[in-house]
């Protein structure tokens, strides 16, 4: 039920500053569903659905480890012959290898199972830290939460970051994670009581992104030793100052890139970057094109 949740959640209804999609869950056997939760799901397509779909989605279920019905891995090859871009998080992902569409190529599940898909399809090349593997038409997300990080990956891969940012910020999430599975959610600004002073120096930071904002002077900010700041920090938001700055710097030049024709000298000088050069080094490493290729996909100008 946590997946039929988060695909939901995702590709749902968000408001008007949202556009909404053709959503639609589909079963070989439409009709009520068992779930995990004790909750039977009503499932009211069948695999008629998969004929017109951009994106498909295969969920984790407890019957994972045995092979989808034929109908559902002929629909599923069907649908990826014809261009269609198809996805499976969690244990979602052993359909998708039973269907053949991860041959020779790179995929993860959850972590517990990778180790089952690895010596059930030697033919895939496993990797049980990724929390997705983006490979063009075929993408796979890791356990659980995951879901999260591969959905708006793909909003961002196709709409950009505008829209994946502020479908995360209705759901009150981060809109992008970097690291394993074993990363923890990395909360954009703790919230509790006791690190208010924290989230008052990160929001400071959010409005000083034109600005080097060194550990040191957050720290002094927060009124705490540089170690002390970096412990809190850490164990709040489940990252590095470093990389939430470097994350955050990132995130603003990706909508500075869509929304804006400011030229890529001046959007590196406004997310606190010393040049072009520098925002294009991390742009690349990070978001695998450069910026201009980046504005091109999403405005169609250099």
């Amino acid at each position: 039920m946590l997946a039929v949740g988060i695909v939901t959640e995702v590709f749902g209804p968000h408001g008007a500053a949202v556009p909404g999609f053709d959503f639609a869950l589909c079963s070989d056997r439409p009709g009520p569903v068992p779930t995990d939760c004790g909750v039977p799901l009503a499932v009211p397509h069948g695999l008629d659905r998969f004929a017109g779909a951009d994106l498909l989605i295969a969920l984790p279920g407890a019957g994972f480890r045995e092979p989808p019905a034929p109908a559902v891995l002929d629909a599923l090859r069907a649908a990826h012959a014809r261009g269609a871009v198809v996805a499976a998080h969690c244990v979602g992902t052993f359909a998708l290898a039973a269907a053949g569409l991860l041959t020779g190529r790179r995929a993860t599940t959850h972590w517990r199972f990778a180790g089952l898909l690895a010596d059930r399809y030697p033919d895939v090349t496993v990797d049980p830290d990724a929390l997705y593997i983006d490979d063009g038409d075929v993408v796979t997300g890791a356990g659980a939460a995951a879901g999260f990080d591969l959905c708006l990956h793909l909003l961002r891969r196709e709409y950009g970051a505008a829209l994946a940012n502020a479908v995360a910020r209705d759901m009150v999430l981060p809109s992008h994670r970097d690291g394993g599975q074993a990363q923890y959610l990395a909360a954009p600004v703790p919230g509790n009581g006791q690190d208010e002073r924290l989230a008052e120096v990160l929001g400071w930071a959010r409005e000083h992104l034109h600005e080097p904002l060194p550990v040191t002077e957050l720290a002094r900010r927060a009124l705490m030793s540089r170690r002390s700041f970096a412990r809190r920090f850490t164990a709040a938001t489940g990252t590095t100052p470093h990389a939430w700055l470097r994350d955050l710097r990132l995130s603003r030049a990706e909508e500075l890139l869509e929304a804006t024709d400011l030229p890529v000298e001046e959007i590196a000088r406004r997310v606190g970057y010393g040049s072009a050069a520098v925002l294009r080094e991390q742009f690349v490493r990070r978001r695998g094109v450069p910026p201009r290729a980046y504005r091109r996909a999403f405005t169609g100008t250099p």
